[in-house]
C-alpha cells in the first residue's frame, strides 16, 4: 500500500511539472498578444512623460473619489435603514426617519456635486 501511494505521489508530481512547463511555454505566445496600454483621459503628446504621469494620477484620483463616494452612499443607506428599523420596533419616532431620509438625500446630492466638480476641475 505504501509503494502504491509513493508511485501515485510521483505520478502527481510529474503531471504537475508537465502542466507547469506547458503553461510556461504557452505564456510566451500569450504575452505577444497583449493589448496596448490605455492612455489617460487627457492624453498628452507622444514622449511627454510628465503629462502622462499627471493624466494617470488624475484618473487614479477620480477612481479613488468614486470609491469613497460609493462607500459614503452605502453608509448613508445603512443609517437610513437602521433608523427605519428602530421606528418599526418603537425605539424611534417616524419623524426621525423622515428627517434622516431628507438629510441623507441632501448629503448624497452634495457628494454627487463634489464629484462632478472634481472631475471638471482636475
Amino acid at each position: 500500500m505504501k509503494k502504491l501511494r509513493n508511485k501515485m505521489g510521483q505520478s502527481a508530481h510529474r503531471l504537475t511539472a508537465f502542466v507547469v512547463m506547458s503553461l510556461a511555454m504557452a505564456s510566451d505566445n500569450a504575452q505577444a498578444a497583449l493589448p496596448a496600454p490605455v492612455a489617460p483621459s487627457n492624453a498628452p503628446a507622444a514622449g511627454n512623460w510628465l503629462e502622462l504621469i499627471k493624466g494617470y494620477a488624475k484618473d487614479a484620483g477620480l477612481v479613488i473619489g468614486l470609491i469613497i463616494a460609493v462607500v459614503a452612499f452605502l453608509w448613508i443607506g445603512w443609517i437610513t435603514i437602521a433608523k427605519f428599523n428602530e421606528a418599526r420596533a418603537g425605539r424611534a419616532e417616524w419623524g426621525e426617519v423622515g428627517l434622516t431620509a431628507v438629510v441623507a438625500a441632501g448629503v448624497m446630492i452634495f457628494i454627487s456635486f463634489l464629484l462632478t466638480e472634481a472631475s471638471n476641475v482636475i
